[in-house]
This record gives C-alpha cells, structure tokens and sequence, in this order.
C-alpha cells in the first residue's frame, strides 16, 4: 500500500500514528508531497477527486481518503482494537470533535498563507478559533475520563489535534484555563507514535 502524505498534515499524522501503534508501518510505503488547496499536487489529485490528504492507495482495491475512513480501515486490518464496539459511539464523537479543531485550525492557517495580506479576513480567523476553542473547553470539561481510558482512536485524534495547535498556532495559547486537557496532552504526547510523528513542515 502507499500513503500519499505530508508531515505538516495533522490528518495525514493521524494515519501514521495508527501505523506506528498498530505495527503496520512495514506495510505502507510514504509518497510524501507537497499541495494546497489552490494548487493540488497531481499525486493528491488522482488518489482523491477531493484535492485532499491523507489518501491511501490499496493494490486489491480503489484508493480511500479522509483520514477517518483510512484510520477504521487500517484498525480493523490489524484487529480492531481502537474503535472497541462497547465504546464507539464515544470515540467517534472525540475523533470528529478533533477533526473539526483541525479542519479549522488548518482552515486559519490557509487563510494568511494563500491569500493576499490585504484580502486576509480577520473576522474568519476568530470565527474558526472560536470553534477551536470551544471544542478544547468541551473536552477539557466533559472528556477528560474518557480521554484518560483504554488507548483508543479519539484520543489519537485529539492528541494529534493539538499537536497542530502547538504547531501552527502556538501564540494562542490554547493551554490557558484548560490544566486538565494541558496536564493529559504532556504525558500522552510523550507516546513513542507522538514522538516520532511530530509535524514539521
């Protein structure tokens, strides 16, 4: 199989995660590349109509994408043991939880990189950190038992979701008034997948 990535992506780390704590990293070879929204990579292109990564090329099948269908394929071709039935409907919610900080927090990025500065839109960058912001008070208030619980895909997520805040939006400080969700993220952050699938651009 080959994995068309980027190590910025904190979609694309998601899978490489999953690869590390799964031992399936022998299996997938990298096509690391280089896209945009307005300037897709021809790699990114023909494995996803969609213009987006992570996208998983398959020999006994199509290519699929979205990183949360790549994740459940990749769990379920190991055995299953990050999406465990009895608590689906939970790590589901937490993965689209930090999706969603993701899809905003890359959306902000954008935002100043593509556009011109004097088209850059102030109001849509709040708006997209206000998303952020109150996704990380949910899970610092409502999440923290199940974030601490059995290894799982939501905590992956979120661990990687925050890793890109560190990333790309350190400056905002997301850790301020969130000592349960902060005090989590240092030591899961700590995990030999975390480690070696840190960002970088």
């Amino acid at each position: 199989m080959k994995l068309v990535s980027s190590p910025a992506s904190p979609f694309a780390r998601k899978v490489h995660v999953v690869l590390h704590e799964t031992g399936q990293l022998a299996d997938v070879e990298v096509m690391g590349v280089k896209t945009s929204p307005v300037a897709t990579a021809a790699e990114v292109a023909a494995a996803n109509p969609l213009g987006k990564i992570p996208a998983l090329l398959r020999e006994d099948g199509p290519a699929i994408y979205d990183s949360r269908v790549i994740t459940r394929f990749l769990d379920a071709r190991a055995g299953g043991k990050l999406y465990p039935e009895a608590r689906i409907w939970e790590i589901l919610t937490l993965e689209a939880t930090a999706d969603g900080i993701m899809d905003a927090a890359v959306s902000m990025t954008y935002e100043r990189r593509i556009r011109p500065e004097d088209k850059v839109y102030e109001p849509w960058i709040e708006a997209q950190w206000a998303k952020v912001s109150r996704a990380l008070d949910a899970l610092n208030e409502r999440w923290m038992s199940h974030l601490e619980g059995p290894l799982c895909m939501g905590q992956l997520a979120v661990g990687c979701a925050l890793g890109y805040l560190d990333f790309r939006h350190d400056a905002r400080q997301w850790r301020k008034d969130r000592g349960a969700l902060d005090d989590w993220y240092a030591a899961f952050s700590q995990r030999p997948s975390m480690q070696v699938t840190a960002p970088r651009d």
